[in-house]
């Protein structure tokens, strides 16, 4: 007779019913059912096997790419009751974890791919009944993938060698193509995949040109409470802009491969149990950090890709409140990725210029951020959003083709080698000792752009011209031609520029909505339960959000349950928090 897991979901993780899609993927999953589970970041992706895992007799192992992101979801897990733990290197209980498994006694197992494709896992695995194979963050295991981990790609002898122990495969991030490719690896029918749709509908995304890229973060800081991620490219920029950022007065931390491990670790635990600290990091931070109250996500430059940018922006706002990624990028990111691109082996290149190509289109359009990035995944959307840039404040676009026209032209008689500045000066008429010795001034192009309005376009003109590869910046810094110009000079292609709007600098507390909903009453007793919630965190040693989300907090402010038995009717109070907090948070309540 099937499992009901109604129950199940109600005692141990206090929600009347399933969100979304997980209702389908843990009816499959208790049915015995191999399946490929598509879901957005803050979807429940993890309940569809944690719930599974105290619903059926024996231990869910989870694959899971990182040690960071296992004990996040170990501690998470603990709090509702869920008996769980880690086999990683750094578990200093390795063999009593070991010995608790072989005796029945793990509801989940967490472990890296690595050590799961190994013979003396496999070994360990045929010692004690066997639940589900849980495969998380799956799109690494597609070559097509953003983030290929080799080592996911071992994983299905394991998986056969227990044929009867269904497998479940979950991802937020992943095209059509390497869907497909994670259905084949893993050995998930296709009639199996389960896909949940893209939209992220409470973060507001906002593309900007740089323009002096510290401030625009830090004005993006003032106006948005909160924890938030700043990426940044390079390990020597996360010091530069965390020290920049500190001026602000939030917490600020540094993250990246090259600080010391211990200085590393602290830096994301300190992230990890702030509910306002910024930390500027390479893309290396993220997928191990499960923390849901992340108000803002900043890119200091162009992400890798599409697919990058959507899971990387994925992490703001997990919890469902609103929250708020901006992208500030310029134009020679995307004259760098597409140095990057050519130094990559021959059979990948197509795919990468396809990702760029990508890329500039979402940051060039005037519609719908929102609309380009979910058509990328297949998904249909409305043609504004509602809460993105473009449609918030639609820009106005102007023709810039004859300023582009004249651009390309004078890249062209002054030999493709000189860069945007000197360029600049030639189209402007202003001489220089430079212009004379090479003999430009005599040129046709000298001067040609006389008036304030051509002038004030030239720069943009130059950005919009390297993003649509028309021009290409050389090892010496010069330009010159790229396989875009000649459609622009010969084939009377349009090259339109985008002119957004102007955005008052905002203070916090005074403007966007975006990241501000912890608190949009201003609730005195709200407050007072996140102080509460902040003691009791520091007494468990976990932080705040394994106790409550904050959406449950402000449940608990506006009904002000009197008693146990009302308390524990709130969504998101199971059981096991009932009985641990339940009386200490009645207390804050009752004397509020």
């Amino acid at each position: 007779m099937p499992v009901d897991p109604l129950p199940v979901l109600q005692s141990t993780f206090g929600f009347p019913g399933f969100r979304g899609v997980q209702a389908d993927v843990v009816h499959r999953v208790l049915a015995g059912e191999n399946t490929l589970a598509v879901m957005p970041t803050g979807a429940g992706k993890s309940l569809c096997y944690q719930l599974p895992s105290v619903a059926l007799e024996g231990t869910c192992v989870v694959v899971s790419p990182l040690i960071a992101l296992m004990h996040d979801q170990l501690r998470a897990a603990s709090a509702i009751g869920i008996r769980a733990a880690t086999l990683t290197s750094v578990d200093i209980d390795q063999m009593e974890t070991i010995k608790r498994f072989r005796r029945g006694e793990l509801d989940l197992l967490y472990v890296a791919p690595e050590r799961a494709s190994g013979g003396a896992f496999r070994d360990l695995l045929s010692q004690a009944k066997l639940a589900l194979f849980a495969i998380d963050e799956a799109h690494c295991v597609s070559e097509w993938g953003h983030d290929f981990r080799p080592d996911y790609r071992l994983l299905r002898p394991l998986l056969d060698h227990f044929p009867d122990v269904p497998r479940l495969a979950l991802t937020a991030t992943a095209d059509e193509h390497t869907r497909a490719d994670i259905l084949d690896q893993l050995g998930i029918p296709r009639e199996g995949m389960i896909v949940a749709g893209f939209d992220r509908p409470n973060i507001q995304y906002r593309i900007s040109p740089k323009d002096n890229t510290t401030r625009q973060i830090t004005d993006l800081i003032a106006e948005t409470p909160g924890a938030g991620i700043v990426y940044v490219q390079s390990r020597a920029g996360t010091e530069k802009m965390a020290e920049a950022l500190a001026k602000t007065g939030r917490p600020t931390r540094a993250y990246h491969a090259g600080l010391d491990p211990h200085v590393r670790a602290r830096n994301q635990a300190d992230f990890v149990a702030s509910e306002d600290m910024v930390i500027c990091a390479t893309v290396a931070f993220g997928m191990g950090i499960d923390k849901p109250d992340v108000r803002f996500v900043a890119h200091a430059g162009l992400p890798k890709s599409i697919e990058a940018y959507y899971q990387e922006t994925g992490r703001a706002g997990r919890d469902g409140d609103p929250a708020v990624a901006h992208m500030f990028w310029g134009a020679e990111d995307f004259a760098k990725a597409r140095q990057r691109i050519g130094e990559v082996e021959p059979a990948r290149q197509a795919g990468e210029r396809t990702r760029l190509t990508a890329l500039g289109a979402l940051v060039e359009t005037p519609g719908c951020r929102r609309r380009i990035l979910l058509k990328h995944f297949g998904d249909d959307a409305p043609e504004n959003c509602g809460n993105c840039d473009n449609c918030l404040n639609p820009p106005a676009a102007i023709d810039a083709t004859e300023v582009a026209r004249k651009f390309l032209s004078a890249v062209f008689r002054t030999g493709q080698s000189f860069g945007i500045g000197y360029i600049e000066q030639v189209l402007t008429g202003v001489s220089s000792e430079r212009s004379l010795m090479n003999g430009h001034e005599a040129l046709g192009v000298f001067g040609i752009a006389p008036s304030a309005e051509e002038q004030a376009l030239i720069k943009p003109v130059a950005r919009a011209l390297l993003l649509r590869d028309a021009l290409r910046a050389n090892d010496f810094g010069g330009l010159e031609f790229g396989p875009g110009a000649r459609a622009i000079l010969k084939e009377n292609e349009t090259v339109s520029l985008i002119v957004p709007p102007k955005r008052e600098r905002r203070t916090r507390g005074r403007g966007s909505s975006a990241g501000t909903a912890a608190n949009p009453t201003g609730d005195p007793l709200f407050e007072a339960l996140r102080a509460r919630r902040r003691t009791l965190a520091a007494e468990a040693s976990v932080p705040p959000y394994v106790i409550f989300h904050d959406s449950v907090l402000r449940d608990m402010a506006t009904i002000r349950p009197s008693t146990l038995r009302a308390l524990g009717e709130i969504s998101g109070i199971g059981a096991r928090k009932l009985e641990a907090y339940g009386e200490a948070f009645l207390e804050v309540i009752r004397e509020g």
